[in-house]
């Protein structure tokens, strides 16, 4: 059985097939399993074992299923009832679903179907697919839908003019069943293992980058190892391994931490070797250099007490065991004959920080243990240097780098007093933070800050996106979700504080925190302009709803949900992230998940800021046009953007922004557009749900109608459940408006099906990281 609230998928054996009479036994025996485990012994099924069975969050339809499928009306359910039931469900032509569908509209069974009936079915889809609209939203959907399907004008959607409603969206009767209940569905056979990805040649041309370096992380490891223990071959096999391992451990213990110099690797990535190195995934090859950090370690250690042993076992030897695991004495180690406690003290550090760092402890609300653990690093480049020889020469580079880094930075983050000037708590418990921008702050679309807040936690530093535009040159925007302690502390603290539009004397409260911050009365929109045109930037604080009061103000949040505050804070960055390709590429295709859209509200503002400065227009005929030719800027052609949100109230994070793009597009023609939008609600049934197929064409028939969608209040019409990757991707391709890349923000799950789709049609593929 299916989660409540999943997309509807369609029977993976096609509706209306034909089946052989092994295959039809096959099923008859599948069903009367499951009908078993929810019977039980009563061998009858009950209107709340049916509902439970069924998954539907609203009684109504469980109600209207159980009496359809209960032909003789005894108030159970039977075997044969349910397999007559399912036969006609899963197997039957598109008219038998289509009568079935309308018994569970008519409700009073009248043989049609009034307003009345219809609200009520259009209100437990809105239930069903988690959605919430008001009353008059809801009226205005079962107008819409009842006016279009009653042709006659009788005042009753008879069974002929349902089936001619439902004819106008092709696929829709074909497909027809109930998801979320995948006990009606017989298992499907198991497909054929496909072909593994890592024998694709689009794999090894999309990964060549990581390959070749792997390749000469490889390559060096072996020659580092051959060359050290080569000069030991006298000493014996356990000397031999254990030199070898040293030597590696040298190159990884001081290396390792280049991988994390943000500031080095920003730069870089304004160079040619970002088109070599992979600088996207300089985490994951630190974590492995981590990996490899261990396993090297334990064999070191391992090497050095099999020689210890044979050491103490020997006649010449005046030392025991322990004393050359663990001692001074026998003056093993250039300073001071302390290799051995050295060693010993590294290889406890090292594993204490390795157990500090597994997802368990960082993703589970223990940073702070993470983030103590690994300043650990500190006394083990002092134990390195006190325990190998020749460690220090390894560190010289690195160490100055990352000493030149680090200092830069605590230069950078302290040298200006920043502060969190407002505030608005978004839905899903997301903190919208607008910080005042200093002078010399200078960054671009889609990189990320570290931010610190001393009232919140005084050592501890974030990373989190920044989601306005360079172009905004007061105010720096981050959208922060609340997912651990930290950020969970950070939305309580302007939860507790007094909202902007309530408490005596509110209008001159307000009035002092904007003096005090010298900040004008009306800070609504920030203007960026130049010589060729001025564009208006939404920035933080609650407007008005869309559809009211000025065209380029939507609502983003009520002033109940708004703080003027003034909180001490410190930023450390920018930091640059796989995003700032995105101007160079010719077509990009942007995907965010949730909160994922943050480094994409950056990017899509400034890409208005850029596409408006290309725009001319004629000074007699006031005719528009984008110019051809490419610029230093930007060199896009066609920009997709993709965001999928689980629950509705998620897309008024950004709806703002998102209206001022559409309307700027307003005026072009749809194939003459800069700019898709692309939204999707997953916990939305389809439209080839029984339970939601009204409701969806409800919502076609409004949106076009109102030109805007019920949902966001955009254009664009929010599509439900989660979107067909194959299908979208074919559809980018068909573009043809130039090379295609990927870049996704959100889960790791999602991006590894991502990842796998670009291979498919050989689009180049970045994913956001931390």
């Amino acid at each position: 059985m299916s989660r409540p609230g999943d997309p509807a998928q369609p029977d993976p054996e096609g509706c209306g097939s034909t089946l052989s009479s092994e295959d039809d036994a096959r099923w008859l025996q599948w069903v009367t399993q499951q009908f078993e485990t929810i019977a039980g012994d009563a061998r009858e099924i009950t209107l709340q074992q049916f509902k439970r069975a069924l998954a539907v969050k609203e009684s109504f339809f469980a109600e209207r299923f159980f009496v359809l499928f209960d032909s003789d009306g005894n108030g159970a359910i039977t075997v044969e009832e349910l397999r007559e039931a399912l036969t006609l469900l899963i197997r039957g032509d598109p008219m038998d679903k289509l009568h079935f569908l309308f018994k569970v509209y008519d409700v009073d069974g009248s043989g049609s179907i009034d307003p009345d009936e219809l609200r009520t079915v259009l209100g437990s889809c809105l239930h069903e697919s988690a959605l919430s609209l008001p009353d008059e939203k809801l009226d205005q959907l079962t107008l819409a839908l009842f006016e279009s399907a009653d042709q006659d004008r009788n005042g009753a959607i008879t069974f002929q003019e349902l089936r001619d409603e439902l004819q106008r969206f092709p696929g829709v009767l074909e497909n027809l069943t109930i998801s979320a209940a995948h006990w009606l569905t017989p298992p499907a056979s198991r497909p054929a293992q496909p072909r593994s990805r890592l024998l694709t040649p689009a794999y090894w041309h999309n990964h060549r980058s990581h390959l070749l370096c792997l390749a000469v992380y490889t390559s060096l490891h072996l020659l580092l190892f051959a060359l050290a223990a080569s000069a030991h071959q006298a000493l014996g096999p356990s000397i031999m391994v254990a030199k070898g391992c040293g030597q590696c451990l040298n190159f990884d213990c001081s290396f390792i931490a280049v991988l994390m110099l943000r500031r080095c690797l920003t730069w870089l990535r304004a160079t040619w070797l970002a088109q070599v190195l992979p600088l996207d995934h300089s985490i994951q090859f630190h974590q492995l250099m981590g990996y490899v950090v261990v396993g090297l370690s334990l064999v070191h250690t391992a090497a050095h007490m099999v020689n210890f042993a044979l050491l103490a076992q020997s006649e010449d030897s005046p030392f025991r065991f322990w004393e050359l695991l663990l001692t001074t004495r026998p003056g093993i180690g250039w300073v001071y004959g302390s290799a051995s406690p050295t060693g010993a003290a590294l290889l406890l550090l090292l594993l204490l920080m390795f157990a500090c760092s597994s997802p368990c402890v960082r993703r589970r609300g223990h940073f702070e243990v993470f983030y103590w653990t690994h300043l650990s690093y500190l006394p083990m480049w002092l134990l390195l240097i006190l325990h190998g020889p020749n460690f220090w020469k390894w560190l010289l580079l690195p160490g100055a780098l990352f000493c030149l880094e680090k200092a830069v930075g605590l230069v950078v983050s302290r040298m200006t007093d920043l502060h969190i000037v407002e505030a608005t708590l978004l839905p899903s418990r997301v903190t919208h933070l607008c910080i005042r921008r200093p002078p010399l702050f200078h960054f671009r679309p889609g990189d990320y800050v570290y931010l610190n807040v001393p009232s919140i936690a005084r050592y501890e530093w974030h990373p989190f996106t920044i989601s306005s535009a360079p172009e905004q040159k007061d105010i720096i925007w981050l959208h922060v979700r609340s997912e651990g302690q930290w950020t969970n502390r950070l939305y309580e603290s302007f939860r507790a504080m007094e909202p902007t539009g309530c408490g005596s004397k509110r209008l001159l409260k307000s009035l002092r925190m904007r003096r005090s911050q010298g900040r004008p009365q009306a800070t609504k929109a920030v203007t960026a302009s130049t010589k060729d045109v001025v564009v208006e930037l939404t920035t933080c604080g609650p407007e008005a709803p869309a559809g009211e009061g000025d065209k380029d103000q939507v609502s983003d949040a009520s002033s109940e949900n708004h703080r003027f505050c003034d909180i001490k804070c410190y930023v450390d960055g920018p930091y640059g992230t796989p995003t700032r390709r995105i101007f160079a590429s010719e077509h990009a295709v942007l995907i965010g998940a949730g909160i994922g859209i943050t480094p994409f509200a950056s990017i899509l503002q400034s890409v208005l800021y850029r596409h408006r400065r290309r725009k001319r227009t004629c000074p007699s005929c006031r005719h528009a046009w984008v110019e051809g030719s490419q610029d230093h800027d930007m060199k896009l052609r066609k920009v997709d953007f993709i965001w999928i949100n689980r629950d509705q109230r998620a897309f008024e994070w950004f709806v703002s922004l998102l209206t001022q793009l559409e309307m700027d597009q307003a005026q072009e023609a749809q194939d003459d557009r800069f700019l898709e939008l692309h939204m999707y609600m997953t916990s939305a049934l389809g439209r080839n749900d029984m339970k939601a197929i009204g409701l969806q064409m409800a919502l076609d028939l409004l949106a076009k109608k109102e030109k805007k969608d019920s949902i966001t209040g955009l254009q664009t019409r929010t599509q439900p459940g989660r979107p067909n990757w194959r299908q979208v991707f074919q559809e980018v391709a068909a573009a043809q408006k130039g090379k295609i890349e990927v870049f996704f923000c959100g889960s790791p799950a999602l991006a590894k099906v991502l990842k796998g789709h670009c291979e498919e049609f050989g689009f180049k593929f970045f994913q956001e990281n931390f």
